[in-house]
C-alpha cells in the first residue's frame, strides 16, 4: 500500500529536533529498537536521532546504502525490483526497511529513497520525488513525497529526513498507542 503524504508548508513548523526527542522517548518508552536504511538521505535520519541523548538505548544501526550494489547485498533489495520499479520507488524503500529491520534486529527499521536533484527526474518522478518506508512487525508501508523540484537537494534532503522521523512516530503511535 502506498501513501502519500505532502507537507502543507515546507518547512514551516517542522522541528526535527523535537520529533527526534518524541520518538526516541517513545522508543525507550515502549522498549522498541530501531534502525535505519538510507539513500536519498545519506545518513540525516540516523544523526537527527544519534543527536538525542539517550538514542543509545533505542538505536541499533544506520546503513547508508547509496549504492543499488549495498541495497542489494546488505539489505535484500531483490534485483526483481530494481530493475522493474527503480531504486527510486514505493517497492524499494519497503524491501529497504524490511532488510534493515532483518539486519539489525531491530522492531522498527526506517528507509529513505528518492530524487534529491538537481538532476535525475523525469515527468513520472520528478526532482523532490521521496519514497520513506517504514517497518513495523509484520507491516511494512511505503510513504510517497512529493516535495517539488523548486527546492534545492539540500532542502529536499533534510525535509525528507524530518518527514521520515514524523512518520515513524505517527506508524509507532499507531501500532502501540500514544504511549
Amino acid at each position: 500500500m502506498i501513501y502519500s503524504a505532502v507537507p502543507k508548508e515546507r518547512g514551516a513548523g517542522m522541528s526535527e529536533n523535537n520529533t527526534a526527542y518524541e520518538l526516541v522517548m517513545f522508543l525507550k518508552d515502549k522498549q522498541i529498537k530501531a534502525s535505519t536504511a538510507e539513500s536519498l538521505t545519506g545518513g540525516l535520519v540516523s544523526g537527527l536521532i544519534t543527536d538525542i541523548s539517550g538514542a543509545s538505548q533505542v538505536f541499533e544501526c544506520g546503513v547508508c546504502s547509496y549504492s543499488n550494489r549495498v541495497k542489494h547485498e546488505v539489505l535484500e533489495v531483490t534485483e526483481q525490483t530494481l530493475e522493474q520499479y527503480t531504486e527510486y520507488s514505493p517497492e524499494c524503500a519497503k524491501e529497504m526497511a524490511e532488510g534493515i529491520r532483518r539486519l539489525s534486529g531491530a522492531e522498527l527499521g526506517i528507509s529513505t529513497t528518492g530524487i534529491a536533484g538537481p538532476a535525475g527526474g523525469t515527468d513520472e518522478k520528478p526532482v523532490g520525488t521521496v519514497y520513506v518506508g517504514i517497518s513495523i512487525k509484520n507491516d511494512t508501508r511505503a510513504y510517497e513525497l512529493r516535495l517539488g523540484s523548486e527546492l534545492s537537494r539540500t532542502q529536499i534532503r533534510e525535509l525528507s529526513a524530518a518527514k521520515a522521523l514524523s512518520l515513524a512516530l505517527e506508524r509507532l503511535r499507531e501500532e502501540y498507542g500514544n504511549g
